[in-house]
């Protein structure tokens, strides 16, 4: 299976060597080569980086793929997309995604919706210190704990009818109430089971700020 590692132009907070392939989205290529990382792969628009670091990355990287800045996707769809043209098997751990801009977040958030990614939403982690999000789609899944996350949330997509079980807040037909984000649970013993009927499910990991 191939690992990706992709970085992104958001608040870069964690940073791996654990990787077959490294893709820089715009500013993001910039982190990896400050921290002597391969640039296989630089997508983007590169409205962000200014006409130096621009010409540090065309010279840099091992391919370059400049997008106009009046596109429909933003720069981390564009570059899932084309990551998995390439690699439709592989594993991709997204950094950066998780700070910055508010709009872009969301966006981020929302990654699942897109109907190209949507089909490799479960090879998609956005992975940050304090969070750590997975896309699920309908379904039963068991969820495993992660090491040093506290709590876990869910986000189910609108319409989706979410169930949860082995949770310290079990969520069943019993006590069944709609919310957009379930949020604060906590594993108990083991993983815990999640059923969708329909869309997705958006899953977050996170723990407080040191």
């Amino acid at each position: 299976m191939t690992k990706i590692a992709l970085f992104a132009g958001g608040d870069l907070d964690m940073l791996t060597t654990d990787a077959d392939i490294f893709v820089g989205v715009d500013a993001g290529s910039l982190f990896l080569l400050k921290h002597g990382l391969p640039l296989d792969l630089a997508i983007g628009d590169f409205d962000s980086v200014t006409e130096e670091e621009f010409e540090q990355i065309r010279q840099l990287a091992s391919e370059m793929i400049q997008a106009p800045s009046e596109k429909d996707d933003t720069d981390l769809e564009l570059a899932l997309k084309i990551v998995f043209q390439r690699y439709p098997q592989a594993d991709v751990q997204v950094f950066g995604a998780l700070g910055g801009r508010i709009d872009h977040l969301l966006s981020n958030l929302f990654l699942a919706s897109e109907p190209t990614i949507a089909p490799f939403m479960e090879q998609i982690e956005l992975v940050g210190q304090e969070n750590w999000i997975a896309f699920r789609p309908a379904g039963q899944h068991l969820i495993a704990p992660k090491e040093d996350m506290t709590y876990i949330s869910f986000m189910p997509a609108d319409g989706s009818r979410l169930g949860i079980e082995n949770a310290k807040y079990p969520l069943k037909e019993e006590n069944f109430f709609f919310k957009k984000c379930y949020s604060s649970n906590e594993f108990l013993e083991g993983d815990i089971r999640i059923t969708l009927d329909t869309g997705y499910v958006v899953i977050i990991y996170s723990k407080d700020r040191n």
